[in-house]
């Protein structure tokens, strides 16, 4: 297998290192940052509830026999149902309370202290409600991957159904990116689609979604671990093999 070629946010060196136009460069006493060639990636997944899209990457990863182990899954909740799952499942579980900390940046001191002894390749983020500080942001640039429930940039931030239906476009998805301290913004690597239909409720709408993040999330997370993926010079993504990096329902229903 080929070295993966890691995105490098610091590609231009005129950008802010946070600012809205450029990338945070990663944590240089980060250890490990890039996947080692050859090995099996270490994938830890980040959730807040129920992480129907974590077991959609934990299904995928050893139906398709993935060269990546899911080596934690974590939650900013104690009763995140998901938790359970992952824990019936054999997968290394901890919980990370937001509540238990004054700060945001308290509260991800706490949550990178659980993650690096998993020593991941990548954190997936997977229905985690949090916003992330930048420089927890900074740690983990080039390995933080977010799944957002529309077609960015439409629709950053929460209640992006009831924005879809408001708003009265055609088309609305979900979006597989790099994290950058920016919320909600990053280098695309994958997105879905589904139609809005006339009758739609924001419920109704953000179930149709969630089937196309079921296929989109876990076809990048696979690129990851198969080291495909590389950020171009525009900060653009590219996967090599160009496979289809959009994803539609088969069915409006």
């Amino acid at each position: 297998m080929e070295s993966p070629i890691l995105p490098d946010f610091s590609a231009d060196s005129s950008s802010a290192a946070h600012g809205a136009a450029g990338f945070p460069q990663p944590d240089a006493a980060s250890p490990d940052a890039a996947p080692q060639p050859g090995a099996a990636r270490r994938l830890v997944i980040l959730i807040s509830g129920r992480g129907s899209n974590m077991q959609a990457l934990v299904e995928a990863c050893r139906a398709e026999g993935w060269p990546a182990q899911i080596a934690a899954v974590i939650g900013s909740r104690p009763d995140a149902a998901g938790l359970a799952w992952a824990s019936a499942q054999g997968i290394p579980t901890h919980a990370v309370s937001h509540k238990d900390f004054a700060t945001r940046e308290a509260f991800d001191a706490a949550l990178s202290a659980a993650i690096e002894p998993y020593r991941p390749d990548y954190v997936l983020l997977a229905g985690f409600m949090r916003v992330l500080t930048p420089g927890f942001v900074a740690r983990y640039a080039g390995r933080l991957v977010n799944i957002h429930p529309s077609l960015l940039p439409a629709f950053p931030g929460l209640h992006t159904h009831a924005q879809a239906i408001a708003t009265g476009v055609r088309v609305h998805g979900c979006t597989v990116h790099f994290v950058t301290p920016l919320l909600d913004h990053g280098p695309i690597i994958a997105q879905g689609c589904v139609p809005v239909l006339a009758d739609d409720t924001p419920e109704a709408l953000a179930e149709r979604v969630l089937q196309v993040e079921h296929q989109a999330y876990p076809a990048a997370a696979r690129w990851l671990a198969e080291g495909r993926v590389s950020l171009l010079p525009d900060h653009r993504v590219d996967v090599s093999g160009n496979p289809p990096r959009l994803f539609m329902l088969e069915s409006p229903r």
